[in-house]
């Protein structure tokens, strides 16, 4: 290998390096920057848990209103998340959307119109580190995937130096767009907030409910009650014929002796 694409192989290696910390400098991040505090302020992704208590017959038609204003946008740009209805003695629905800032408070309005908010709770992650770290992570990213492709357009490399140099590349390039995806998701995190929606018959249904369970409960407890009495019975009765002839042997030898 001539003395150029030696030159050209140990540089490599310390691109190859610049990931694992081979110089801070280089990736154009200051030496004591990962210690640094993270900003605080306009970083918090909010997130809503709303129960709304209202009639069983008419949970069907809130959470498809609801569902309705979120896919037509009426307050305000929304996607939604997930959907969810269940029946029998205890009836619920879900309707979990990501929705603009603005939207929140009329979309909770109207799908508790008529009805009583049982519960609301708000709950606000502080993404300041995670935004902060990807940052660095894309800045430093960039910067080894510039340096790599000046070492691309170098005409002195080996085929072996062009072949760790391409699949370092290729690995840079990935990681870059993960991180981007990860930017996005965050940014979305931040510009929206998810609202859940969760509604429930009004109160007063569950103690019906407990009894409605107790009574179709109520065969399996007695097969239950009538198996264990059974196997108690069969396991008394040799105790039974045991105990009885250790009596008539006692009353006998009584007997005998007196």
């Amino acid at each position: 290998m001539s003395p150029g694409s030696g030159t050209a192989a140990a540089a490599l290696a310390c691109l190859a390096l610049l990931a694992g910390g081979c110089s801070k400098e280089a990736a154009g991040l200051p030496s004591g920057a990962a210690g640094g505090d993270a900003p605080r302020g306009g970083f918090l992704a909010y997130e809503h848990d709303v129960r709304i208590d209202l009639e069983p017959d008419g949970l069907a038609a809130r959470l498809a209103g609801a569902q309705a204003a979120c896919q037509q946008a009426t307050f305000g740009a929304c996607d939604v998340l997930e959907v969810g209805h269940e029946g029998g003695d205890w009836p619920s629905a879900r309707l979990v959307v990501r929705i603009v800032p603005a939207g929140v408070e009329p979309m909770i309005a109207a799908a508790s119109r008529g009805a009583a908010i049982g519960s609301r709770s708000t709950h606000a992650e502080d993404l300041a580190r995670a935004v902060q770290d990807n940052e660095r992570l894309q800045q430093r990213l960039r910067g080894e995937q510039a340096r790599l492709l000046e070492f691309q357009q170098r005409r002195d490399l080996a085929v072996a130096d062009m072949i760790a140099l391409s699949r370092q590349l290729a690995e840079v390039d990935a990681q870059l767009q993960a991180a981007a995806q990860e930017s996005a998701q965050q940014q979305r995190r931040l510009d929206t907030q998810k609202l859940t929606l969760r509604f429930q018959p009004a109160g007063g249904r569950g103690g019906r409910g407990e009894i409605v369970q107790a009574m179709r409960d109520f065969t399996a407890t007695l097969a239950t009650g009538t198996a264990w009495t059974i196997r108690a019975v069969a396991f008394l009765i040799p105790v039974a014929l045991a105990a009885g002839v250790l009596l008539a042997l006692w009353r006998r030898l009584r007997r005998r002796r007196s």
